[in-house]
């Protein structure tokens, strides 16, 4: 037995559950997971003794439409690995372009509020990146405030994190010069377009919204935003694509000036950033 062997079975089996890409790359994950070696060694038929158990559990898992992130218990986010499990939301690449855009734009010593942490993967990733920045991370999520933890002490991220909901009225929050959001903005009836995976197994409260509502999380972080930032401070959201002149809409509305939409790297609206324009009271 080799690994071409074994690496061939496995893809086969995954077929009938993802497209023939993604089944070979979730096997190499595993194999570099659980066997430590890379594709080189499946190409030179490397022989194998057994399948580990814990190989063929995680295979079993991800035929069982657990995303691979999950069983791994980690994702990759701007070029780290972030600790992720049940309960919490699997980064995207489309938030790594929106830590990127801010990365562009911002510099020197600004106070940070990421609205809806998660993992922490923006914080500690704005954190790590941008040393003058003072980052805390704000959530509802017990589950994820741990994880988030977890993984600023990995990598010695000095983060602030809070327990709040985003939808309350008052947080009385600090004054920050900068926020950022990754809200829930898919719709319920976009169900049908998710992967089943997605749906069995990641948080419905980090992904859904009401289709009658579909602006809710970013109308409340508004508020917040126009209470908690500094005169000129900005305000940065990713979006549902199908949303973008709504949330710029939105934003103008409340006061918010320079208000700019854009595009992902598959042309697709993604961001939406604007300035609160207020002075202090």
């Amino acid at each position: 037995m080799n690994l071409r062997e074994i690496y061939k079975a496995y893809v086969n089996q995954l077929t009938s559950l993802y497209p023939d890409t993604e089944a070979r790359s979730l096997v190499m994950w595993l194999f570099e997971a659980y066997l430590s070696v890379d594709r080189k060694d499946v190409l030179n038929n490397q022989p194998i003794l057994q399948i580990p158990e814990a190989l063929q559990n995680a295979m079993n898992k991800l035929m069982a439409g657990e995303p691979i992130q999950y069983i791994l218990e980690k994702a990759p986010f701007y070029g780290r690995e972030f600790r992720v499990g049940p309960g919490v939301l699997i980064p995207r690449n489309e938030t790594e372009e929106l830590v990127q855009l801010i990365l562009q734009n911002h510099k020197g010593k600004m106070k940070v509020l990421d609205l809806g942490t998660g993992s922490g993967c923006i914080a500690i990733t704005l954190a790590l990146e941008w040393a003058e920045a003072e980052v805390s991370g704000l959530d509802i999520s017990e589950q994820a405030l741990a994880v988030a933890n977890e993984n600023a002490a990995k990598y010695a991220a000095k983060l602030n994190f809070i327990k709040a909901d985003v939808l309350q009225k008052d947080l009385n929050l600090e004054k920050f010069d900068l926020m950022v959001s990754n809200p829930p903005y898919v719709l319920e009836k976009e169900r049908t377009l998710m992967q089943a995976n997605v749906l069995k197994h990641e948080p419905e409260l980090a992904l859904f919204v009401p289709d009658e509502d579909p602006l809710r999380f970013y109308k409340a972080i508004c508020l917040h935003a126009k209470e908690s930032l500094h005169p000129n401070g900005f305000l940065y959201f990713e979006i549902n694509e199908a949303f973008g002149p709504e949330v710029v809409s939105m934003m103008n509305s409340e006061g918010f000036g320079e208000v700019r939409l854009v595009q992902d790297i598959n042309g697709k609206d993604r961001i939406v950033y604007g300035q609160v324009q207020q002075t202090e009271s």
